[in-house]
């Protein structure tokens, strides 16, 4: 249920309740009298309380709050007495009824007096807060281990050729050589993963589109597996129909492929499959990456592209988790979609999206 407006409707400097109802935060807006005239969807949504009974109510008696410590809010801040100077309160985690939590914050508008002409009181769910900086928790955690590894083993190395140098022979010092190189070439691919993280969750995603030929960068990007060490054989290109003119960031394709084939070989089994067809529906083209080997359960299907996924058992060796989250963004960024799905001959198929034509602007 929507918010409703009280009757006479709202004061002609407040936003009309269509306005007031797109707002993500909750919002209670409480008048001279402390007479609710506003109480958006989102108020409805956190307190499950109706909007019909919300205006033109008490706020106080419409939204009890509470403190850690049981204490009445309301009593305790007294919005419409105390200091004439008084115009916000910063936020803080208080306590509906029923013990859910809630990130609350309020403002005051007043006359040349001081007296309140209006109350305003936002609302932000602290579960989804909290979940946020889990998310961050696990962020530092997950690059901490995958950090140390590498670190430790080029510093062990170096240290060792630095204080021994002459004791080893030339194989035996080109194997501790490329060995610091690999291990130097895996932090550079973490920390370009956090950036694109970071960028991706910014919403800062850097598009350099130009016409490019999908059907090229699928075979280049195979080629490149081919040329790591992949057999030849391993792979499977079906190019089915003429595509319309795509507008895409090469850069940012040719990343998209190379984790969903990477995905393909390092979970999957048997042939890798990449479909290009028209996507006659979205009129754009799309791309399926087909493997055959166990597949997603359906109940991970929507946990797949979230940050530090890593599937059955979660093997941290399988990598950071953070290539199908990242793929999503770029995804996205081009307008497009993904999703994955059992694949018609078992296995996963991962399957995106990008639609056609050139885009308003490029960057």
């Amino acid at each position: 249920m929507g918010g409703v407006d009280v009757p006479g409707g709202l004061p002609a400097d407040v936003p009309p309740r269509a306005a007031l109802d797109d707002l993500p935060d909750g919002l209670l807006i409480a008048d001279a009298r402390a007479r609710v005239v506003a109480f958006n969807r989102a108020a409805v949504r956190m307190t499950g309380v109706p909007a019909g009974s919300a205006l033109g109510g008490d706020f106080r008696d419409v939204l009890p709050l509470h403190d850690a410590e049981g204490r009445d809010w309301w009593k305790c801040v007294a919005p419409y007495d105390g200091l004439a100077t008084r115009t916000r309160h910063p936020e803080r985690s208080l306590y509906l009824a029923d013990g859910t939590e809630l990130l609350v914050t309020a403002s005051y508008r007043r006359d040349a007096r001081g007296r309140v002409e209006r109350f305003t009181v936002a609302l932000r769910d602290a579960a989804a807060r909290a979940r946020r900086e889990r998310d961050r928790a696990d962020l530092v955690s997950t690059v901490a281990h995958e950090l140390r590894s590498p670190l430790t083993s080029v510093k062990g190395f170096t240290a060792t050729l630095l204080a021994k140098w002459h004791r080893f022979n030339d194989d035996q010092k080109r194997v501790m050589l490329e060995t610091v190189n690999a291990d130097a070439d895996r932090v550079t691919r973490l920390i370009t993963e956090l950036l694109d993280v970071s960028r991706i969750e910014a919403g800062r995603l850097e598009m350099r589109r130009r016409v490019v030929d999908l059907d090229v960068e699928v075979r280049r990007a195979v080629a490149g597996r081919i040329a790591a060490g992949d057999p030849a054989d391993r792979f499977r290109f079906e190019p089915r129909g003429a595509l319309p003119e795509l507008w895409l960031d090469p850069d940012k394709i040719d990343q998209i492929l190379g984790n969903l084939l990477e995905n393909a070989v390092r979970h999957g089994a048997g042939t890798v499959t990449i479909v290009v067809e028209p996507d006659v529906q979205e009129r754009g083209a799309a791309v399926s990456v087909r493997d055959e080997g166990e597949g997603i359960p359906p109940e991970a299907a929507q946990r797949v592209f979230r940050q530090f996924w890593r599937g059955p058992g979660g093997n941290r060796r399988a990598g950071t988790g953070l290539g199908l989250f990242i793929v999503k963004g770029l995804v996205e960024a081009h307008g497009g979609t993904i999703a994955v799905r059992r694949a018609p001959g078992g296995g996963a198929e991962f399957r995106f999206t990008v639609p056609a034509g050139a885009p308003a602007h490029t960057v």
